[in-house]
């Protein structure tokens, strides 16, 4: 409940109009009947409590969304006839600060978030499941939750209100566009059985780099109001998707100032 309902509700609107959709609103902590999913053979988990900051005043979340959740569905999964993979989506904050090269940096986890996605990538291991493990790095565009920092710069740059920046700008992302991210996860599904994999965009930018970007797409100066650094916040992140790549074929295919170019035009018609 941590951003309005109406929001995600309006997200999967298109969805619930395609005839190989089903919406089931189910809380995975109270269990998952192994009815619902049937003769599955794919599971695409990407259900979690997001967000660095939240973490550290919002602990026991986290620990029930990401790791308890988790748990539920991994025993529901168990006993599946047909499940040939499970897709697990962790995170790049599972590396901590600096969360910058391929799948074999250290696992150092800045924040509550990024340990409970560990945790969880553990619970996989532990079960014995078909699992693939993915790595996000910093996804972006049309349909980003409304706390996230772009989502904040495009709003306030509209609105032509100050934007609380913390830090000095200098932090550096590789992004993800949406669509990108949608084709590797999906991708995933085929990889070989107990692998890991970053997933992120091929381009890094500052903070300071996108609010200038955002500058030109809206036409507008961004007022900045300087905030203190948080506790845990990643200076550099930026995937090296070699391994990714290797096995599916995938590259990304959206470059930052495009994606967020859809990003602006999808928040001017939702407004």
């Amino acid at each position: 409940d941590y951003y309005d309902r109406g929001i995600k509700q309006r997200n999967i609107e298109l969805a619930l109009g395609h005839r190989r959709f089903t919406f089931v609103e189910r809380d995975l902590v109270e269990g998952l009947p192994a009815s619902l999913l049937g003769d599955a053979e794919v599971v695409f988990h990407l259900a979690a409590m997001p967000g660095l900051v939240r973490s550290w005043t919002h602990f026991d979340e986290y620990v029930r969304c990401n790791i308890t959740a988790t748990h539920r569905l991994l025993t529901t999964l168990h006993d599946l006839p047909r499940l040939r993979r499970l897709v697990y989506v962790s995170t790049s904050s599972v590396y901590g600060l600096e969360s910058h090269g391929d799948e074999t940096l250290p696992i150092v986890p800045s924040s509550p978030y990024g340990i409970t996605k560990y945790a969880g990538e553990q619970l996989c291991r532990t079960f014995g499941l078909p699992t693939v493990i993915l790595r996000y790095f910093s996804v972006f565009g049309p349909r980003q939750r409304p706390e996230m920092g772009y989502s904040i710069f495009i709003d306030k740059l509209l609105k032509g209100e100050p934007i609380p920046l913390t830090g000095d700008g200098t932090h550096i992302r590789g992004n993800t566009y949406i669509d990108d991210c949608v084709e590797g996860t999906i991708r995933a599904a085929e990889c070989p059985a107990g692998e890991i994999y970053n997933l992120g965009g091929g381009e890094q930018v500052s903070v300071n780099q996108v609010l200038a970007m955002l500058e030109r797409i809206i036409g507008a100066t961004a007022i900045i109001e300087r905030k203190p650094a948080r506790p845990g916040d990643q200076l550099i992140t930026g995937a090296d998707i070699t391994k990714l790549t290797k096995a599916t074929g995938w590259t990304p295919q959206v470059g930052v100032e495009e994606g967020l170019r859809q990003q602006v035009e999808w928040r001017k018609a939702t407004r």
